[in-house]
Order: structure tokens, then sequence, then C-alpha cells
């Protein structure tokens, strides 16, 4: 039996010989590891208003290959299945169910075969639940009535899903407006078998167009023509008896938003001229207020192509944006528009200004709200009481505003002004309720309101309840979960006056499930799900939080997994696997925070590093890795040195409390967390070997800033060469796996990033190997692609940290 084991190994290693190109099949991980990644899970939860109701929505983990591997055209931003209409990447689910207050799991009769299903949206009153169903030749429309458990097909494969949700709820509940394809839609043109009739010209005459490297872009007049055919929609009002009327004629409709009362809509609609350098979320977009029979009433605003704007994260385009309606006004039209020109570098002591304009739509738009920061958005509760919020990414600022909305001469009072990253000293959220539209109000109870926190402390995780005074604004604590073994976070409101919640309790071992809570009775919470544990094999794994200092005193923190039945008392020092991802921060302490919940269920997503606890491997997941620069000075100009001394402090503590062997020591990462990983190896001496997956690794390739980095590469060339790994691959140290979707489409993630990078590594001598995931895209989605690349990240952790020579 050794002879056999012996064998295999061997033949499992022949995989990861020297050669440059590997014939190989998709792979399968070991049973360990299997058992935990292809397991079916419970069903994910749509909960109506008054808790009545729980929608059950099953899906499979993954698609299959052949799945993703269907028909896709990528144009301006989306990727799409032309064929059905509907982005190619949706998740789809393949069952609804319903579990009612009295009563258990209810099956829902007349359900579609062989369903793909998406799109999921409650009507307003939320008797009734709309979703689409995809099948081989189109999408159709479905609904099911919730006191029945029926299902009703409404139309035929003619939906048009290509550019977000493809249906709209009318107010009465009895009618949808959906996107459908135009009559006579014309076939989308196969590039690969035209003929050029000219070059591709672009021009620019002096214009800054500082924008990030996005993908999925025009290229040419036939992409315009392709994309033009995918996106027109007409608009038809398809009621729940199966009648079908027009509503709006052909155009490329985004969204439709009608009025609380129903009798109004906006209605935004894309046109040319369309750009090769930005998505179609940046073409020429006008925004039209219609009645409910669809008649145009007036343009709201008409903004044109936005392919210029000023440089920075808080720059904004002019003119009329974040157009909305009012929650707790049957017809009230509502939008802000920047003080600043949009531009972050323009002194201002007002960035935004927020203006409303009643039914009929005819007076003089009236100013109620002026923001500090740039406008972030209101939280609606009566005629004379509203909260309003902004923010200034630059310094993580954030204020909070109590103000009239019916008299602008009184001054917003500040009720909160904080760094929104210190979740220690954050005070909540703002709980909302239903009103006579269907809509979110502020709760305003007798000159109080109500607020919900995460309520993150150095003691742990304890979400709370607040009621909130709003003459003093003195706070009185009404609940605070206690969480000692177990973590119960605050699902649902479900009447703060009565004291109805709705929690999530979980642990390390127990799944989380759905409980009532009433938080003025000493009562315990009652069980309204009960899901099982599908990740049983994993019950016995030891899970702590660990804490632990960088060498500047600065605190970071990771959870750390160690195998079941691991001695204590006699520590065996195990190979280590650490994730992580850096975040970067402009204060220290905020920095030091601790956000995570050691009594949080360990789940084993498809990305996890968890799977290795059960093949011997110490974990240390999610390790603290702030990347700090207070002042003048920003994050990423000490970003390698920070990256290093985060990891040197978490491998210290382990080592020092006899949990690993240090020389056997991994570092992986997926996105950010893969070019961090490139850059420990290059520049330490701590690591084995690493596992770097969609990541993107020369900074040039993304000039116009990346993750929080604002400078352009002309402005800071230092940074940028400094901070790319390839830039650097003649000091590359270790083993380096990467792996990459080969249809990644994330912005700056260019597959091109990690095939140049092996190449640069490859050609220098270094010890690396290239996994690229047909059809796969930033997240990986394949049974047959996930399973393989854990099989990937297996062989080379067991070659090359495990048994390291």
């Amino acid at each position: 039996m050794k002879q056999i084991n012996l064998l295999v190994a061997l033949l499992m290693l022949a995989c990861f010989t020297t050669s440059a190109q590997v014939d190989l099949t998709y792979q399968e991980p070991s049973k360990e590891i299997m058992d935990l990644a292809d397991v079916p899970l419970p069903p994910s939860t749509a909960i109506n208003e008054d808790g009545s109701v729980i929608v059950l929505i099953y899906r499979n983990q993954y698609k299959s290959i052949e799945e993703l591997s269907e028909k896709e055209i990528k144009l301006a931003g989306i990727r799409t299945n032309p064929i059905t209409n509907v982005s190619s990447r949706t998740r789809f689910s393949n069952n609804i169910k319903l579990m009612k207050k009295k009563g258990g799991i209810i099956d829902v009769k007349g359900m579609p075969e062989k369903a793909r299903l998406a799109n999921f949206a409650w009507s307003p009153d939320q008797s009734k639940m709309a979703f689409t169903n995809t099948v081989s030749d189109g999408t159709e429309l479905w609904y099911i009535d919730i006191e029945n458990a029926a299902a009703h097909k409404l139309t035929k494969a003619t939906l048009n899903g290509n550019l977000g949700s493809p249906f709209t709820w009318m107010k009465d509940n009895n009618a949808i407006i959906a996107k459908v394809l135009p009559a006579n839609r014309a076939a989308i043109t196969d590039k690969s078998t035209s003929i050029p009739t000219g070059p591709i010209v672009s021009v620019n005459e002096g214009q800054k167009a500082q924008n990030r490297t996005y993908q999925d872009l025009l290229k040419d007049k036939m992409d315009e023509d392709n994309f033009m055919k995918l996106a027109e929609s007409e608009l038809k009002v398809i009621s729940l008896d199966g009648s079908v009327k027009d509503w709006a004629p052909k155009a490329i409709y985004r969204n439709i938003s009608f009025s609380p009362d129903g009798n109004y809509a906006i209605v935004s609609i894309v046109s040319k001229p369309f750009s090769y350098i930005v998505p179609y979320r940046r073409f020429p977009t006008e925004y039209v207020l219609m009645d409910k029979a669809g008649k145009s009433i007036k343009s709201i605003e008409k903004v044109p192509l936005i392919e210029e704007l000023p440089k920075g994260f808080m720059a904004e385009r002019t003119g009329k944006r974040n157009i909305s309606w009012r929650a707790d006004k049957p017809a009230t039209l509502y939008w802000a528009e920047v003080l600043d020109k949009g531009d972050p570098e323009v002194k201002a002591d007002f960035r935004d200004e927020v203006f409303e304009l009643p039914a009929p739509f005819t007076a003089d738009p009236k100013s109620i709200f002026k923001s500090i920061n740039r406008f972030a958005g209101i939280t609606w509760g009566n005629d004379n009481v509203a909260i309003a919020y902004d923010y200034w990414w630059n310094t993580r600022n954030q204020k909070t505003y109590l103000f009239n909305p019916s008299d602008a001469t009184k001054k917003p009072e500040i009720l909160n002004d904080r760094n929104y990253q210190d979740k220690y000293n954050d005070p909540g959220s703002f709980i909302t309720e239903r009103n006579q539209y269907n809509r979110n109000i502020l709760v305003v109870d007798k000159g109080y309101v109500y607020l919900e926190g995460d309520g993150f402390s150095k003691e742990g995780q304890k979400p709370f309840i607040d009621k909130m005074n709003l003459a003093s604004k003195k706070t009185v604590r009404l609940y605070q979960a206690s969480n000692k073994d177990k973590l119960e976070t605050i699902s649902k409101i479900i009447n703060i006056r009565k004291g109805q919640v709705i929690t999530r309790i979980q642990s390390p071992t127990d799944y989380p499930n759905y409980y009532m809570r009433n938080i003025k009775s000493r009562r315990a919470p009652q069980p309204i799900t009960q899901f099982e544990n599908p990740f049983k094999s994993i019950a016995g794994v030891h899970k702590e939080l660990v804490k632990y200092e960088r060498e500047d005193g600065l605190p970071l923190s990771g959870t750390l997994y160690l195998p079941a039945g691991y001695d204590m008392n006699n520590k065996e020092r195990l190979p280590l696997i650490m994730w992580a991802y850096p975040t970067e921060y402009k204060d220290k302490q905020s920095a030091g925070q601790v956000t995570t919940s050691a009594n949080e269920f360990i789940y084993p997503y498809y990305g996890s590093p968890i799977y290795w606890v059960m093949k011997g491997y110490a974990v240390l997941d999610d390790a603290s890795f702030p990347i700090v620069g207070e002042g003048e000075e920003e994050p990423n100009d000490s970003f390698v040195p920070q990256l290093v001394a985060n990891a040197k402090a978490a491998i210290d503590y382990l080592d020092e409390q006899g949990y690993i062997d240090r020389e056997r020591v991994a570092v992986g990462g997926h996105s950010y967390g893969a070019f961090m990983t490139a850059n420990l190896l290059t520049h330490s001496d701590l690591f084995a070997a690493g596992i770097a997956r969609s990541g993107a690794y020369n900074r040039t390739l993304t000039p116009f800033g990346f993750q929080a980095e604002e400078r352009n590469y002309w402005e800071a060339p230092d940074i940028y060469n400094t901070m790319s790994p390839f830039m650097n691959a003649s000091k590359m140290k270790h083993p380096l796996l990467l792996i990459h979707g080969v249809e990644d489409n994330n912005s700056g993630t260019y597959t091109m990033q990690s095939e140049r990078y092996f190449n640069a590594l490859k050609g220098l001598g270094a010890t690396v190997r290239l996994v690229l995931l047909p059809s796969e895209s930033h997240g990986y989605r394949a049974r047959e692609s996930v399973l393989h690349m854990l099989w990937e990240q297996d062989q080379w952790l067991e070659k090359y940290v495990k048994n390291k020579k």
C-alpha cells in the first residue's frame, strides 16, 4: 500500500515539471478538501417587512464549465448572453420555497422545470414576488402569489435583461413594467467574419481624461451597432392577468423608478455619442419624467458623455445627480448639484446642494440642504425631520445631519462628525419603517429616533439598538447582544415600537439561523429557521481570534485555525498559511481596530484557505494588513515596509506561541491580496512560497490610479515602480503560484497582468507556475474551475511549504 501511495504522489508531482507547458485536464483536490468544497448549501433568504414570510431561494454552489462557457458578448462594460439576453455572469437559482410564520416549509406550485431563476423582487405590498427564468432561447417573466404559494408565467422568453433589471413593479401590485426585446430586432453582427471598412481613430484636443483602466469597452462602429441591438428595449405593461400594453417606444432604458404614489416615474435613457474609453454608465443619459401611462411630462436632466472629470475620487459631474423621490411624499423629486464645479481641489464651504420639486413639477426647485462634504443620501422622516449624510474619502470623514426639509432657514445640526473607518465609535444606522406608500422612512416616535449598530469594540462584537432624543441628542441603550459563546446580529427590525426584531445567531460550529426576539422581554429568542451545518467535517477545528502588535506598536489581529485535536499543552509546530487583503487608513487608531468576531461560523467558501486546516496546517485568515498614511503622508508612500512589518508581526507572534514552524509559512491572497503576496515574496524572506490569484503586478498598466491611490503615474513614478512586483521581478526570492481567470473583467486586473509577470519571472529564473482558468472572470464560478484551483493550491503547498526541502 505504501508503494502505491508513493507512486500516486510521484505521478501527481509530475504535473509540476520544469517544462514550459503542462497538458492537464481538470483535477479534483483530496477528500479532506472535497468534503468541504463540494457540498449542497442551505438556501438564501428574503424576509418580508413584518417577518411573516421568508422566501427560501435555492441554488447550486457552482455553475458548470459548460454553463459558464455559453456564448458571451462583452460591450460597453456589460457581459451578456446574446441568445438569452441576460447577464452571462448571472448566478442562477434553481428553486423557491416559502416559510410562513405558522407552519413549515411550503413548496411553490407551478415552478418552471430546469429553472434558472434571477432578479427576485417583491411587489410594493409584498403579496407577490416577481423573478426571471432563463431558458435556452431567452428570458421569461414569472411571479409567485405568496398567499397561494403558486408560481405563474407572465411572458414568453422576450425579456431584455442586458442592461440591469428587466422589470419594475407598478404601484397597484397587479402589473409590471418590463423591458421587452424590440419586434424584429436585427441579428448581432459576427465580427469574426466582417471586413473592416476603415481604421479606428480616437481624438483628444487637450482635455484631461484620467480614467481607470476599464475593461469590456466598445472598440469600433460594429461594437456600437451591436451594443445598440443588445441594449434597446420596448417598455410594456404586463398585467398579472396576462394582458400586455405598450408603455414606451424603443430606446436604451437603464432604470425606471416610480413615485411613492405610483402616478409618475423617473426613466433614464441612454443615447449617443458612445465612448471607447468609458462604460455605458457614463454615456449620455437623459432623465425623463413620465406619468403612469407612459406619457412624457418633462426632461429632468440631460447628462452629456462623461469622459473627463476633475482629478480625484471625490470628483463629480455638474448638473442634477442622485435624482430620486422623497419617500415620505406622494410625488416629490429631489436631487443634488455640486457647488465646487465637481472639483475636489476647489475650496468651498459647501460641496453640494440638494433641491426638491413636488408634483405637478411646474414650480421653481427649492433648496432644502447643503452638505459640507460630498452628498451621500437622505433618510426621509416627515415634513420637519430628515437625516442627511455626506462623506470625504481623502480624510475618511463622514457627517450626519438632522435637518428640517420644510424650512431651509433652519441650520442643519451635525449629529455625527467622524472617521467612517472608526468602527469602535460607529453610532449605528437610523431605523426605518414602511409608510402608507410602502417606502421606508425614519421612525420618529414622540420626539425620539432609533439606531442599530454592529457594536465592534475591544471586547468584541456586540450589536446594539439605541434610542435618541431629537431635542437633547442623548441616547439610551435599549438592547445589546451579549455574544459570549455565539454571535447574534440584528437582521431585520420588525416593529421597533413593540421591540420586535429578527436576529441571526451563529457560532463557529452552528450554521447561522434566524430567530425572533423581543428586546423588551427577557424571553429567549424563538427559532424561525433550522438550517443544518453542511460542513460537519470541520466541526472539531480550533478557532481563535489572535491579537498582536506591529513593531511600531500598531495593534493587529487575525483568525487562527488549528487542526481538530491539536494539543494546546504540547504544541506541535505546524506549517502555516496566511491569507490577507491590504486596507488603507488615514489614522492608526482606526487601523488597529478588530472588526471580526471569533464567534462567526466557519464558512469555507471557494476562495478560503480554511480547507488546509483539514490537512495539518495552521491557518491565519483575514490577517490585519493596514497601510497607514497620516496627515499629508499617503498610505502608499510606505506601502512595502508596512506590508512586510504586518507579515513579520503575525509570524513572530505565532512562532513565539509555539504554533508554527516559521520556515514553512505560505502567504496568499486574491486581487489586491495577490498584489500583496507578490510584493511580500519579493521584498522579504518571511515565506516559503505564495499563492496569488487574479492580481495586478505592473502598476504602470493602471497609470491613472489603482485601489486607493489617486495620484497618476507621472505624479508619483517612484510609488508606482516601487509597488510593482513586475518592476522588481529580478528580486523574486520564493516560489509563486499565479492563478487567473482568462476572462477577468475587473478594472486593472487584466489576465495579461499574470501572463506578463509570469514571463518576466520565468525569464529571470524564478520558480513560478501560471494557471489560467478558461471562461472565468475575476471571481471563479464553475465547479470544475474551483475544484481545480483547490487542487493546484494543494499541490503547491504540499511541495513548497509542508514538505519544503
